[in-house]
């Protein structure tokens, strides 16, 4: 699936801005046709309650008791669709939706699609009526299960597997909000009948400064024609055709004198595909593209053929009010604290983020950490389901961020086993992995695979054996030996031996950090305070970049962020070295002065 663009043959139209809005926590919604118009809700017709897209619902309309919300919702909304249109084309694309959801045009239903965080497009072209008012109605849900991709969680698990005191409201396996909403543009995409369906394009640093490029272009149903590609940017323009047979054609470019892609030279040349039938141009479509390669050869982590250290942070999509909806000012002020605090690298924990950022990071330098929402898989819940929802996520998360040079690592999942079950060991957990990780190298081998590894799996975690690099998410000194940052240091250096001696594979941290109260200080090691956490931060640092088998370290988090309800959680998760509202805390400015003195560490 490509991102829509506009030019000569391309074209779209952005429904973003305010809908009509109900919930439907009865469930009673499509029985009575609220398809038809929320017109037919009795909650609409007595509130005429709107709501803005992109955002979540939560936060937005907290004050009519949607903050806990987790259930059922319909929005509507009225668009002109003109006249010229007719005889093109015609699909709408919502680029996320959480979790499940429902489509209707003009009364009709388009589609539906059941994995949120991911665009899904609908062909609407018979449905829709080009030089009239047209009407979206979309269903979206927000509840989570046993084989969804994260998996769900009943109040009543709770109480099954004793553990009432990790009771969260909203329920949930995770420890971050369950937002729910339209979170990404809705966007009617107009394109040509035949058309280019998908573009791939895998780069290799050759000797020589010379760059290599695969490209791999779909059409949907052009039997034989060509592609005439256009790559420009550096210091000449190429040319190549491509050859169309049963809708699939292939080329390897060599670029000479190739200007590498890089976090610190993030250069891009631009790959103009051309669809051309009967010697007429009939599509035609323009990708940014960083030729870059990333290796892993023994204990380090390759970028170009120049070993690479990550610095940065886990972070989540948060902010505000807006919930996890997309929101583009955000994206530019925390890319400049990245910036400001000499970081390099993230990690999209634990869902893929909006493609806007991931094209911003292209654009930027910053290497990505791309992660499925597989996060805290419990094994005595994982059924059949849950293995073909992770998969089909892998697929379609590969798919749309394939062409990224800033994605140097596919993170799988994260943290199974997180709340210690016995089955995980007996086999399950190792098949299940086995299968996910590989399946995964099949669709992407040019990009190392991970899956953060938590405290309770410890060095017996299956997921080692089958990763290129070894991810563990670590807080002796907070969750072990709280306080004790000397224990927790020994700890933790002790336990990074053993694993390293066991696997003999690169180490990243990707996370470790304390909770923070703003303003709360003290001159003793002394938890919840700015202090504490910077001194934390600053040990750990210390320790990993002692040892010579590490590859990089990511701090949780990056900012605070929401959760559900826990006595463990004051509102938020407030291990962010900034605030929910990109307030600097002291262990930010730590950060800035250990990263700069390690400025000729990891840039290429």
């Amino acid at each position: 699936m490509l991102y829509p663009i506009t030019n000569k043959f391309r074209t779209i139209i952005d429904l973003s801005g305010f809908w009509k809005f109900s919930i439907d926590s009865d469930k009673i919604g499509e029985k009575e046709k609220w398809f038809e118009g929320l017109c037919h809700s009795k909650e609409y017709q007595k509130s005429n309650i709107e709501i803005a897209v992109p955002g979540s619902w939560n936060e937005q309309l907290e004050e009519i008791g949607l903050l806990h919300y987790v259930g059922s919702a319909w929005y509507e909304k009225d668009f002109y669709l003109p006249v010229e249109l007719n005889g093109k084309k015609i699909l709408i694309r919502i680029g996320s939706a959480d979790y499940n959801s429902k489509v209707w045009i003009n009364n009709k239903l388009a589609g539906e699609n059941n994995l949120g965080f991911l665009p899904f497009e609908l062909d609407i072209t018979d449905i829709i009526e080009p030089g009239k008012e047209n009407r979206v109605v979309m269903l979206v849900n927000n509840e989570l299960n046993d084989g969804s991709i994260p998996q769900g969680i009943k109040p009543e698990y709770y109480s099954k597997e004793n553990r009432l005191r990790e009771e969260t409201y909203p329920a949930t396996r995770f420890d971050f909000f369950p937002f729910g909403g339209i979170h990404r543009p809705v966007i009617i995409s107009i394109i040509p009948e035949n058309h280019f369906e998908q573009i791939k394009i895998e780069t290799f640093v050759k000797p020589s400064n010379e760059g290599l490029a695969i490209v791999k272009v779909w059409t949907n149903s052009l039997a034989d024609g060509e592609v005439s590609l256009i790559i420009s940017g550096g210091s000449n323009q190429l040319k190549k055709q491509i050859e169309i047979q049963n809708n699939f054609g292939e080329a390897e470019v060599v670029i000479l004198q190739c200007k590498f892609w890089s976090n610190k030279d993030p250069f891009l040349y631009n790959f103009n595909f051309q669809l051309i039938k009967d010697g007429n141009i009939i599509d035609e479509y323009s990708l940014p593209a960083g030729i870059r390669e990333v290796k892993v050869e023994g204990n380090k982590l390759l970028l170009n053929g120049k070993e690479i250290f990550l610095k940065g942070f886990g972070k989540h999509e948060d902010f505000n009010v807006i919930g996890k909806g997309l929101f583009l000012p955000l994206i530019v002020k925390d890319f400049g604290l990245m910036k400001w605090c000499n970081a390099n690298s993230f990690r999209t924990s634990h869902y893929p983020y909006s493609e806007e950022l991931m094209s911003y990071a292209d654009r930027n330098g910053f290497l990505i950490i791309d992660e499925a929402p597989a996060v805290s898989l419990d094994f005595r819940h994982v059924n059949e389901q849950t293995l073909v929802n992770h998969k089909e996520f892998i697929q379609r998360l590969i798919d749309r961020d394939c062409n990224h040079p800033s994605v140097i690592m596919w993170a799988a999942g994260n943290e199974p086993n997180l709340v210690g079950e016995e089955i995980y060991f007996n086999g399950a957990g190792k098949e299940y992995w086995r299968e996910v990780i590989n399946f995964t190298k099949s669709l992407d081998p040019t990009r190392p695979v991970t899956v953060p590894n938590c405290q309770r799996a410890g060095i017996e975690d299956p997921v080692f054996e089958f990763c290129d690099i070894i991810s563990i998410n670590r807080y002796y000194g907070w969750y072990e030996h709280p306080g004790q940052l000397d224990k927790a240091i020994e700890a933790l250096s002790q336990e990074m031996d053993e694993i390293y001696s066991r696997y003999k594979k690169p180490i990243l941290i990707t996370e470790f950090g304390a909770d923070t109260m703003p303003g709360y200080h003290s001159t003793s090691d002394q938890m919840f305070t700015e202090e504490f956490q910077a001194k934390l931060i600053e040990m750990y640092i210390k320790l990993i970049d002692s040892k010579d088998y590490t590859i990089g370290e990511q701090v949780w988090n990056f900012a605070d962020f929401k959760t559900p309800q826990n006595f463990r959680r004051v509102v938020l998760n407030l291990k962010g070295v900034f605030s929910r509202d990109r307030a600097p805390k002291l262990a930010a400015f730590r950060l800035k002065d250990l990263w700069s003195a390690k400025k000729g560490i990891g840039e290429v």
